[in-house]
């Protein structure tokens, strides 16, 4: 199965997108397969954090254009015959699903880009948390130079997530550019020699399982809500979060271990 989902005995999930001879592109059913893979991880108890990451040379250069564009002409005249929402289990949605667009996924996701990082790559790298990239990776949105658009959240996320002229320069000149470029740009957290990276992705990982992991998915879902509204309703998000955290079993162990001088014991609720 080209996507691997990989679970660790330290509550991290390695997800790894295994397709090298295709660039670690997606057609119909690699779309599906990560779509499941995220929802896997958001189901499963045990699984507090995800690492993705890709085999070979490429992180994800997003579509398979060669099979993917026939395969959803063709779903989509099956839909139109059949009124169906999806045709052989395989749905529109797959693809924006795949890479996290308007994902409510939230638990903590970690990046760690070992290569070419394009088109659908980019979309999902803006719905992760923290990201990681071997100082080889490239990156770019190269849409406007084919005369298509990234429609899968990077028109949206981008500019919310690095300075105005540095998403522009991305969004608009389509160049592919360097991780160290990318990283002065603000959009990823570090740069390290290929041979460090997945060390770099789970030392990130690790650090955030040490916390509770339920104040830290609210944490995430604050902001990621927070993030969609105005100053005002982001308040009362918060506030409403915070209250949930602040009644949970972990805000009772966390100030109990501390004084006891121990390591908690999260039940993750």
């Amino acid at each position: 199965m080209p996507i691997h989902y990989q679970p660790g005995d330290d509550h991290v999930v390695l997800i790894t997108i295994d397709r090298p001879e295709a660039r670690n592109s997606l057609d119909m059913e690699h779309f599906f397969q990560l779509r499941k893979a995220w929802e896997r991880f958001g189901d499963d108890a045990d699984a507090w954090v995800a690492v993705i990451t890709g085999v070979g040379p490429d992180f994800c250069v997003g579509a398979d254009l060669k099979t993917y564009i026939p395969q959803i002409t063709e779903l989509l005249k099956k839909m139109e015959t059949g009124k169906a929402t999806e045709v052989d289990g395989y749905s529109l949605d797959d693809g924006t699903k795949a890479v996290l667009r308007g994902s409510q996924l939230y638990k903590p996701i970690v990046a760690a880009v070992n290569g070419t990082c394009v088109a659908g790559g980019m979309e999902m790298l803006g719905g992760c948390d923290i990201r990681v990239a071997s100082d080889t990776a490239t990156f770019g949105v190269l849409e406007p130079k084919r005369g298509l658009f990234a429609g899968g959240g990077t028109t949206v996320r981008l500019p919310r997530q690095i300075p105005f002229p540095a998403a522009m320069e991305l969004l608009l000149c389509a160049d592919r550019i360097s991780a160290s470029r990318v990283y002065e740009m603000g959009l990823l957290n570090e740069v390290c020699p290929p041979e460090k990276l997945l060390e770099r992705a789970y030392d990130y990982a690790k650090r955030i399982t040490t916390n509770g992991p339920f104040a830290v998915k609210k944490t995430k879902e604050s902001v990621i809500r927070g993030l969609a509204t105005d100053m005002h309703e982001a308040y009362k998000i918060e506030e409403a979060i915070s209250g949930e955290v602040f009644s949970s079993e972990d805000a009772t162990e966390g100030p109990k271990a501390f004084a006891e001088k121990r390591p908690p014991v999260w039940k993750g609720r």
